[in-house]
């Protein structure tokens, strides 16, 4: 054996059996790539370089922007906004409020981008109202927690963000435009889902459609939807990079929420920009630690030698397309969202391209991919906020959420064999 090849077996040995014993994510990282750089004889002030080389990107400046204003536009009573203009949408269907529950996801996914603060601020709200309309509260769970996954695609994202880094320079602004017919398909087929466990089980029709309510809610939500045009507009039209639209879209949240919705006070902002801290030192530890984790990776040829390995398999592309989402799949079962894209994209970014995936469309088969993971145990970090806001056993929840499942595989599979329902926006928008 080698003494590459042993290294490598070190490295993604440690790595798995760390994550298997269900060390926190970043410290499975950080320490297989210090025993990796250990067993190569290399100085372990490698560590040091390779974490502030992580983190010191201005492109992942906008990041902390983003988690800010997710954080500042959720607790300022956007929710109830946004749940109201969805009623007045959908609401007159049969199931409505399941149908509202998906609706205001897409909605509220585009202001925090963040499906665990969908179920978490949502699902407080819609959970207990979907139960006392007669729905068992198992569908109302799974209709909760697969619906966040929207926020994952819908901008802005700063998961996006993370994925265009760490694909090498993306452009952030065809990312976000990407995921808006892609969000908008699962959040149909999760509709089409719902409506038919709706009439099998005669679940309520809710109020008839009216169009001076449309308007009335969609007058109230403008300052909420806004901050998402900031965003995307302001980077897709070249007046912002990603990183200047989030700090523009910070203190106009701000704005929103103390001064126009005054649902927040500077207490309350205090307490917020806490929370995001809190959130915030997760993902940058996440980032700094992966990029060790990539350089001994790329030290060691890692994503050729899988390249070759996968590809050595078959030559067929759709074959390999499958084997890519299969990968992401399984991974997104044991490990995170932010740690899959750092880890896997170098990896399998190459197997892509070299099939003919645009990697635009393939950070959406990512993300979707890392999405559909954080519903699945052992690691599904959505699955237990759900579980847990609604007080419903995981395995109630679980079961509940099969018929959920084939609709975002479908979606996903969709997304994955049709490139235009990807790139069709970027390239009408982005000459």
């Amino acid at each position: 054996m080698t003494v590459d090849t042993m290294a490598i077996a070190i490295l993604l040995g440690s790595f798995f059996l760390m994550v298997l014993l269900r060390f926190p994510i970043a410290y499975a990282v950080a320490l297989s790539s210090v025993l990796c750089l250990l067993s190569q004889g290399l100085p372990l002030s490698t560590i040091c370089q390779q974490m502030v080389k992580g983190i010191s990107s201005f492109s992942l400046m906008a990041v902390p922007f983003f988690i800010t204003m997710g954080c500042l536009m959720g607790s300022g009573g956007i929710s109830e906004k946004l749940i109201a203009l969805a009623n007045a949408c959908v609401g007159w269907m049969r199931g409505g409020m399941a149908m509202v529950n998906i609706v205001a996801s897409y909605f509220f996914g585009g202001i925090s981008g963040s499906a665990s603060a969908d179920t978490a601020s949502l699902g407080s709200i819609l959970i207990p109202m979907m139960v006392d309309q007669g729905y068992d509260d198992d569908f109302s769970t799974a209709v909760t927690i697969t619906s966040s996954c929207e926020g994952l695609l819908v901008p802005p994202s700063h998961n996006m963000v993370i994925y265009a880094t760490t694909a090498g320079g993306i452009s952030v602004g065809s990312l976000f435009l990407a995921g808006y017919v892609p969000g908008a398909l699962l959040a149909v087929s999760l509709m089409i889902g719902s409506y038919i466990i709706s009439v099998k089980r005669g679940y309520p029709k809710g109020e008839k459609f009216s169009i001076i309510n449309l308007i009335k809610q969609l007058s109230v939500s403008f300052w909420a939807l806004a901050a998402v045009l900031i965003v995307v507009f302001g980077v897709v039209g070249g007046y912002f990079t990603a990183t200047e639209s989030a700090a523009v879209a910070v203190i106009y949240s701000l704005f929103v929420s103390v001064f126009i919705y005054k649902e927040l006070d500077w207490k309350g902002v205090w307490r917020v920009l806490g929370e995001c801290v809190d959130t915030l030192s997760i993902v940058l530890i996440l980032i700094a630690t992966s990029n060790i984790f990539g350089y001994c990776l790329t030290r060691l040829h890692v994503p050729e030698l899988a390249a070759n390995a996968i590809t050595g398999l078959t030559q067929n592309p759709i074959i390999l397309a499958l084997m890519l989402n299969l990968i992401l799949l399984v991974l997104g079962c044991i490990m995170d969202m932010a740690p899959i894209i750092l880890i896997a994209t170098p990896i399998l970014l190459p197997i892509a391209t070299s099939i003919g995936l645009d990697p635009i469309q393939f950070g959406i088969m990512v993300v979707l991919n890392c999405g559909i993971g954080l519903l699945t145990p052992p690691v599904g970090a959505v699955l237990f906020i759900g579980s847990a806001v609604a007080k419903v056993p995981m395995e109630r929840v679980v079961k509940a959420t099969l018929p959920f499942y084939l609709c975002m595989v479908i979606t996903l599979l969709l997304i994955t064999f049709i490139p235009g329902i990807s790139m069709w926006l970027p390239g009408l928008m982005i000459k």
